[in-house]
């Protein structure tokens, strides 16, 4: 694909559709469980379905981009999004889970192949594009979880309100249409592999960005799953605690601008991830020790050490020397990196349904926070997979 300013808008507006259908859910979780008469196991199951499918999905999207060429690959994605979003509305519980899926299926798709669209079309300006792509995508997220709750009355249901989201994604299918087109010369597909498609899993440093990506994962998710809960059962009307959570994702929107084009330009990243991630562990101290003392201070602090994604995202493109690598250091990154993310919310939910507290779930959060920021001082210093 070709660097045009009308590819940047594509990507960012596909980057934008990455988030909403996790947290337009999350934000009206409760209603959405209350309207079902669904169990705390499955609200913990529900919380655990994007990353776990973030993991499946991310593992066949190389196959996939090279298949079918990379601008048809992202365009299917957002056209299963669509459908997943759609799916999970009409019907049970069950039918929320298997739309839930499907709809973070076409997600998982675009977080890998998106990436290697900028390493490939924009590698001059990997910071500032992926600035752009990680501004979008926090903005989707706020804005997911931050109007849902309101639209929940003006449309009668929580059905509605999530639903709306699929009118994004299908408009975000045509933009993306258009701008992949006149963005590349001819849709070819993706450079293929210059080894075996697991030589990674032979590459200590790969293990290392992927332990990284899953672990930045866990705490994101678990934010975006539970945070909103956590308020509410605070005292914090659900409305607040839904534009508490649109906050910690808005915040991801100038520090997407400022951090990429700054830290992913030094030889090494690692003060960078470790700071930001201090920022994450001090929030959930403050949240096991005065959940309702400054539970705005919390999401500001929550939503800066969640900055920590766009870098998480450039050390697979540092970290690799040619687009290949990137495609497959991608892959495992983000697919086995989710699948260790999946743990998180899931056992987030359990413990506190076991313990009827907070407070153990947010210990184990914290000791996620400090592996997270052991192993983020290792994968960024200046070295190749």
């Amino acid at each position: 694909m070709l660097s045009t300013p009308l590819l940047v808008v594509g990507v960012a507006l596909a980057a934008a559709n990455l988030r909403p259908a996790v947290t337009s859910m999350a934000s009206v979780l409760g209603d959405v469980r209350d309207a079902l008469g669904a169990s705390a196991a499955w609200t913990s199951v529900l919380t655990a379905v994007p990353t776990i499918c973030f993991g499946l999905a991310a593992i066949a999207a190389p196959w996939l981009g090279r298949r079918v060429g990379m601008a048809r690959a992202i365009g299917g994605a957002l056209a299963v999004l669509t459908a997943g979003l759609v799916l999970r509305i009409i019907d049970g519980p069950w039918v929320v889970l298997g739309g839930t899926f499907i709809a973070t299926a076409g997600i998982a798709i675009g977080n890998v192949l998106i990436p290697v669209v900028v390493k490939e079309s924009f590698p001059h300006a990997v910071g500032r594009v992926t600035g752009i792509y990680t501004a979008a995508l926090a903005a989707g997220g706020g804005i997911g979880a931050g109007l849902t709750p309101p639209l929940v009355p003006l449309l009668d249901s929580w059905r509605g309100a999530v639903g709306a989201w699929a009118l994004l994604s299908a408009a975000a299918l045509v933009v993306w249409m258009f701008g992949a087109r006149h963005g590349s010369a001819a849709d070819v597909p993706a450079p293929a592999t210059s080894g075996p498609p697991r030589s990674m899993l032979r590459r200590p440093l790969a293990w290392a960005v992927t332990a990284f990506f899953g672990l930045q994962a866990c705490v994101a998710y678990v934010a975006m799953g539970w945070l909103s809960e956590l308020f509410v059962s605070e005292g914090i009307s659900r409305t607040d605690a839904g534009l508490m959570l649109a906050l910690i994702n808005l915040i991801g929107i100038p520090l997407s601008f400022v951090i990429p084009p700054i830290a992913l330009n030094r030889n090494s990243q690692s003060g960078w991830i470790v700071g930001l991630a201090a920022f994450s562990l001090a929030a959930v101290i403050g949240l096991a020790v005065a959940p309702a003392a400054a539970p705005w201070l919390w999401s500001v602090m929550l939503g800066i050490g969640m900055g920590v994604f766009p870098l998480a995202l450039g050390v697979i493109a540092l970290r690799t020397r040619a687009a290949s690598e990137t495609t497959d250091l991608s892959a495992m990154a983000q697919g086995v990196g989710y699948l260790i993310g999946a743990a998180g919310p899931f056992l987030f939910g359990m413990l506190h349904g076991v313990t009827g507290s907070w407070t153990p779930s947010l210990v184990l959060l914290g000791g996620v926070i400090v592996v997270e920021m052991v192993v983020g001082w290792i994968v960024g210093r200046p070295r190749f997979v």
